[in-house]
Parts: structure tokens; sequence; C-alpha cells
């Protein structure tokens, strides 16, 4: 008896992603994208031409535009990447936690796979150690997520 196994690789040629990214905190956000970009060029070898990136103002904008995308049906996969940084309100809990709500439900009401990349810490040092330092970049293990994903998704269907 033989498992059938699903499992996601990484080239992913044929297909077609959005990035959305904020502008806010934008020396992190930048750094995001380059992390992204990269991974979806070299490891899933996918054509810039098959790339769209959108600029939004803030994290709490992500989920709109990551659901007109999705509901445009021009994309596998949406790679989400923001970074939000604790300050002395409750507003970082809110903006945190609304933008990871909605990129959830925006995934289970369209079937879209969407990989969040969007940070949420405690300190600018700790937000550049995620993107791009010691910590690895964020941007680039969430383009990996979503090149994963199209496979699993493509080998489901």
């Amino acid at each position: 008896m033989s498992i059938n196994v699903i499992e996601g690789n990484k080239p992913c040629r044929d297909g077609k992603f959005a990035i959305v990214v904020s502008r806010f905190n934008s020396l992190i956000c930048e750094r995001l994208v380059e992390g992204a970009l990269d991974v979806l060029k070299r490891e899933g070898e996918v054509k810039e031409e098959n790339i769209t990136l959108v600029r939004v103002p803030g994290a709490i904008e992500i989920p709109v535009v990551c659901e007109k995308l999705a509901k445009a049906g021009k994309v596998d996969a949406i790679i989400a990447l923001g970074c939000v940084i604790r300050g002395a309100t409750y507003h970082f809990e809110v903006v945190a936690n609304e933008c990871a709500k909605g990129l959830t439900q925006v995934t289970l009401q369209t079937g879209m796979p969407i990989a969040n990349g969007v940070l949420t810490v405690d300190t600018l040092e700790q937000a550049v150690e995620r993107a791009g330092s010691h910590a690895g970049n964020k941007g680039a293990e969430a383009a990996s997520s979503a090149l994963e994903m199209v496979n699993v998704i493509n080998q489901i269907k």
C-alpha cells in the first residue's frame, strides 16, 4: 500500500504572484520586498512579468487590496508585506490584529493563498533583524510559502 503525499516544491515557472506592501515603515518594508522578489525569481523561477507589486499606505489597508486581487482572479497567490512596530498606545494591537484577521478572512472566503509577511514587532531593532539580518528575511520566507502553496493547490486540483 502506498500513501499519496501532496507537498509543494519551489519552482513555479508559470505562477502569477502579487506582492502587496505597506509604504509605512518603508525602510523595513523595502527590504522585505527585496527578499520576496529574490525568492520568487531565483527559487521559484517566476518571470518578472508574472509579478505584480502593489503599494498601499499601511498594514491596515493590505487586506482589502488582497481581497480585490483575489477576486480578480489574475494571480495564483498573494504575498502580504508590512511592518507594525509597537508604540505607546493600543493602536499597535488594533492594526496588527485586524491586518492578520483580514488576511485570514480573505484567504478562507476566496481560497486564494495569502502568505502573511507582515511583521509585528516591539522595536525597530527587531524589525531590522527580521528584514534581512540575524533572523532572516520574512519577505523571503513569505514568498517561499506562496510558491509552495501554489504548487500544493495545483496538485489538489
